[in-house]
């Protein structure tokens, strides 16, 4: 433009100033390389017609490689695939990518067909699924050459599609499964060592398909014959003993399983998890064929996901916890056994010099975490890892011995745990098990050493840890340090107060801290309010020798808060000092052995506790009370428990009395902002810490914040996982007492349905403390029919004894009578022969009134009742069967007639009713079913067993007359078909 004004001012009026304002607009307006080149990917994505003429107009355009081009559909592929349209998805996979880039050789274009090979979801069969797969396969075969020019495009074609051939198993797939086939011997045997870079879990692939034909060839080829893939290659231990990286594990996880898996395990608090697992359930492990997808997940994250050291010393979601949950849910045999393999996988040939302690971490912390809430769950996964060691693979035995012991070994020295003897002696396996871990691993077996009085100035301090934290927040991911592990018989202290299972404590002694770094924070505050930090620590390196003189200082810094000059700014860097500065009494038991008002109050004479006293000195109205209340939220994000230290002083303190309402403000003054999230997260971390505090709080809680503790089970499974026996007797006396209420009529249902996925000690606890309530049993008797039982035993059993001492109501008997008949299911029989021998006339005119009820409806509408509860439900041939199991049993007993005189002359009139409703019923609506089918309906029935019955009844003509009059009716029972509902009818009055 310059050179255009300087030639106006040479050649006079040549350019005007008009011309000049035309040629700025028109440089402005003028599309750039990058739109030019996306406005065409634009049309080539929306216009298949013009998909063609619109990539070769590319072509000619774009003056970077396609480059543009290629991030653009990386991007699309990696964020926004699932929400493209399907004319859009097909012309990204056919047009763009295979039609274009692959045919014309885009450099880079090997890594957008990796990106959407990445799309390919394993486990999942839908059409879109399998579409997406043939189309990227076709590519593959197609374009062979390229792919042969691509190392990296190789290993990830065959790790990809070797993991797909497990789902294509159905004979409807077998087309597709052969073309993988094909594709993957093809380069395994042309291009081995391109695919050796993926490392051991080729092999473990490859040992899954092995059994069809083509793969077997390869297979024994590579365990007999290595040569023969490559002259490069040496064996099989060869490629066991390389690890596999991280790009060929992410790569069977789709992006958005992916994004789902790092924000469950970097941002959700543990505790917290169940939503999002119920989500990542439904969308993606819901169908059978999902199963093999647990596999790649928990390669995933065994190998890839590994987290920080601030994350580690978090309250996040640990890696183990995802894992437990993947097992316990897994429902196949043969993808349990892979997922065991895939947690193990990385101990078979584990080398501290090749691989990470953090590939192995967690099946070991499975394994521990899981003793007490699922047993079954360590204890096989203890059985497989002894197993595994003889059976992976006999010439290679003693390698995968050594793998194994070298994993366990590293797992000590980096104090993942402190000793492995709790865990492989532990009397909750049974002695079979720990006799082969004692055989398999007896250097791991033995009881550690008493710890030495000794140590040296520069050791640093064991610390307590939460149950998922390996350390606290300053530390680094594993420490060095001595640390004990208390197992199930070290717990019970001479108080006989049982302390949490799965924690490490500090070794007891004299420990000397060091004075908290609390440096990088106390340089940000002012020098007044420095001061007074500085002097609050100088009383670490001691116990807290003059707490008064303390708690004083720790006045004068509420007091300088309060201020109004006070900058807020400031409350960040104060409640990180603070939060440094009390760590010591955030450690060990808060209750007093011996709970006296004396021993309470001074159990909250710390200057921590300084805050709460100010706090409830205070009204809600004061100014000060919003700023106390941001302090504390402050000190909460710091150190999450100070919540239940807050909950204690509230319950403990006489200047607190009657001022529990305060945790609600200060729960909504949290990041959390939600008092039932807070009150459980809060719960959830007194239950890790100290149990005896959690059942000192617990009437308090419930009685003042009923609406968040009544509403669901969530904080009676805290209490119930952790109390001992003990301490369930003294919460049934709160109960009783009237000090606690648990249950109230409006929820208790649903909480003993939740209550059925519990462990058996937590069930039979839940039902003592509800049994320790005067709730009619009418209120939760629909729980019946939610009771199978060889699934539910311990609530079955609760309710018999119940009901056993209930005298028999209509609904109760209609609900006993609901349940399905079963030959192995006692329940109903046994209770209503308990009834009939305790309130025979009470039972027969319940019976008596459902048999009318029943047979006074018309057939075709029972299965269509319209009832408020679906437990409701009940069927004329239910009480048929029912009560021909208790006629059964009673005419097995001695002096049955004379004993239960009511009931039983319903029952043989019941006999009889079914004899004439199982032949009337053959002829009943003779147009909609021929009379044959209709005889053969249930197998079960009384009709279809009375060849079963008739021995018995010889004893039963000879009580009475009657059972041989009905023998003598039953050929004339045809005839008066329609008279049969009156004859039972009169029978019955």
């Amino acid at each position: 433009l310059r050179t255009s004004q300087a030639s106006g001012r040479a050649h006079g009026p040549l350019l005007t100033s008009c011309n000049v304002k035309m040629s700025i607009w028109s440089y402005l307006r003028a599309p750039s390389h990058e739109e030019v080149c996306l406005g065409l990917f634009a049309l080539l994505l929306t216009e298949p017609p013009q998909a063609q003429r619109c990539y070769r107009d590319l072509t000619l355009v774009n003056r970077d490689g396609m480059n543009v081009i290629l991030i653009k559909i990386n991007q699309i592929l990696m964020e926004k695939f699932l929400k493209l349209q399907d004319v859009c998805r097909t012309q990204v996979n056919i047009g763009v990518v295979g039609e274009g880039a692959v045919k014309s050789g885009v450099i880079g274009a090997d890594g957008v067909l990796m990106t959407l090979m990445k799309q390919i979801a394993g486990g999942d069969i839908t059409s879109k699924n399998l579409w997406l797969a043939e189309n990227v396969l076709d590519i593959l075969l197609d374009q062979r050459e390229w792919v042969l020019k691509s190392g990296m495009l190789i290993a990830m074609s065959v790790y990809t599609y070797l993991r797909l051939i497990v789902d294509h198993g159905t004979p409807a797939l077998l087309v597709l499964r052969q073309k993988e086939v094909d594709l993957c011997i093809g380069l395994l045997r042309e291009k081995f060592m391109e695919c050796f870079i993926i490392g051991r879990d080729l092999v473990r692939l490859l040992q899954i398909v092995a059994r069809i034909p083509e793969m077997e060839l390869l297979w024994k080829d590579l365990l007999h014959n290595p040569q023969a893939l490559s002259p490069q290659f040496t064996g099989l231990l060869q490629l066991l003993t390389a690890r596999t990286s991280r790009k060929f594990l992410a790569c069977r996880l789709t992006p958005d399983m992916e994004t789902k898996l790092l924000f469950m395990t970097s941002r959700v608090r543990f505790g917290q998890q169940k939503r999002y697992q119920d989500w990542f359930q439904r969308q993606y492990l819901s169908t059978a064929e999902s199963q093999s997808l647990r596999c790649d997940l928990i390669r995933y994250i065994c190998g890839v996901v590994h987290p920080s050291n601030e994350v580690l010393s978090s309250d996040i979601l640990p890696r183990w916890a995802i894992i437990g949950w993947l097992l316990t849910t897994c429902t196949s045999n043969v993808a349990a056994s892979n997922a065991k393999l895939a947690l193990f996988y990385d101990w078979l040939f584990f080398s501290p010099e090749k691989d990470s302690i953090m590939n192995i971490e967690p099946a070991i912390l499975v394994m521990h975490h899981s003793m007490k809430p699922h047993p079954a769950i360590t204890a096989t996964l203890l059985d497989f890892m002894c197993r595994i060691i003889p059976h992976f693979f006999p010439p290679l035995e003693g390698q995968v011995r050594q793998g194994v012991f070298n994993s366990l070994t590293f797992i000590m020295e980096k104090r993942v745990l402190a000793h492995l003897a709790p865990l492989f002696d532990n009397p909750k396996l049974d002695r079979e098990l720990r006799s082969m871990l004692r055989e398999r691993f007896a250097e791991f077996c033995s009881s550690p050493s008493p710890p030495t009085e000794g140590r040296d100035e520069g050791e640093s301090v064991s610390l307590e840890m939460d149950n998922h934290v390996l350390l606290d927040k300053e530390d680094g991911c594993y420490d060095n340090t001595e640390a004990a592990f208390s197992d199930d018989e070290e717990e019970v202290n001479n108080k006989g107060n049982k302390k949490r299972e799965f924690r490490f404590h500090p070794i007891k002694e004299a420990v000397i801290e060091e004075p908290a770094d609390i440096t990088p924070f106390v340089d940000q505050l002012d020098d007044t309010m420095k001061e007074k930090v500085l002097q609050l620590q100088k009383g670490r390196l001691v116990e807290w020798i003059d707490t008064e003189a303390h708690c004083e200082v720790m006045q004068e810094i509420v007091d300088l808060v309060l201020e109004e000059d006070f900058d807020s700014e400031q409350m960040s860097t104060l409640a990180s000092c603070l939060a440094e500065l009390f760590k010591g009494h955030f450690r060990g038991d808060v209750l007093p052995d011996d709970i006296t008002e004396e021993s309470l109050e001074e159990s909250v004479c710390k200057p921590v506790c300084l805050v709460f006293r100010n706090l409830c000195q205070m009204q809600e109205d004061n100014s000060g009370f919003s700023v106390l209340l941001e302090m504390l939220a402050e000190l909460y994000q710091k150190q999450p428990k100070i919540g239940y230290h807050l909950l204690y002083y509230l319950r403990a303190s006489k200047a607190a009395m009657g001022k529990m309402s305060l945790y609600e403000s200060f729960a909504q003054a949290t990041a959390l902002g939600d008092l039932h999230t807070c009150l459980m997260m809060d719960m959830k971390a007194c239950q890790e810490d100290d149990i005896r505090l959690l059942c000192y709080l617990t009437p308090s809680i419930y009685t003042e914040f009923p609406d968040e503790t009544l509403r669901s089970g969530e904080l009676l499974n805290m209490i119930v996982a952790v109390i001992d026996s003990t301490q369930l007797q003294e919460l049934m006396c709160h109960v009783m007492i009237g000090n606690l209420v648990m249950f109230r009529k409006d929820s208790v249902l649903n909480i003993l349905i939740q209550s059925l996925e519990w462990e058996t000690f937590e069930q039979y606890s839940a039902w003592q403390l509800f049994l320790a309530h005067s709730i009619p049993l009418e209120t939760i008797i629909p729980i019946l029919q939610h009771l199978k039982y060889k699934e539910h035993p311990e609530a079955l059993s609760c309710l018999l004894l119940q009901l056993r001492r209930e005298k028999p109501s209509g609904e109760m008997v209609k609900m006993v009578l609901s349940r399905p008949c079963h030959p192995e299911d006692q329940f109903t029989t046994s209770i209503l022969r308990h009834w009939a021998a305790k309130h025979d006339d009470v039972l027969g005119e319940h019976i008596k009134a459902l048999l009318i009820k029943n047979n006074n409806m018309p057939r075709k509408r029972q299965s269509l009742r319209s009832s408020s509860s679906k437990l409701a439900q009940l069927t004329l041939e239910q009480i048929l069967e029912h009560m021909d199991n208790l006629r059964l049993n009673l005419s097995n007993t001695k002096n049955s007639c004379e004993t239960h005189t009511h009931c039983f002359t319903i029952l043989k009139h019941t006999h009889l009713f079914s004899d004439l409703f199982s032949l009337a019923e053959e002829y009943e609506e003779p147009s909609s079913k021929p009379p044959k089918s209709r005889r053969k309906a249930p197998a079960s029935s009384p009709r279809s067993r009375k060849g079963a019955v008739t021995p018995v009844s010889n004893e039963e003509e000879s009580a009475s007359s009657s059972a041989s009059e009905e023998e003598d009716s039953k050929p004339k029972a045809p005839k008066r078909k329609r008279k049969g509902s009156s004859a039972v009818a009169s029978d019955s009055d």
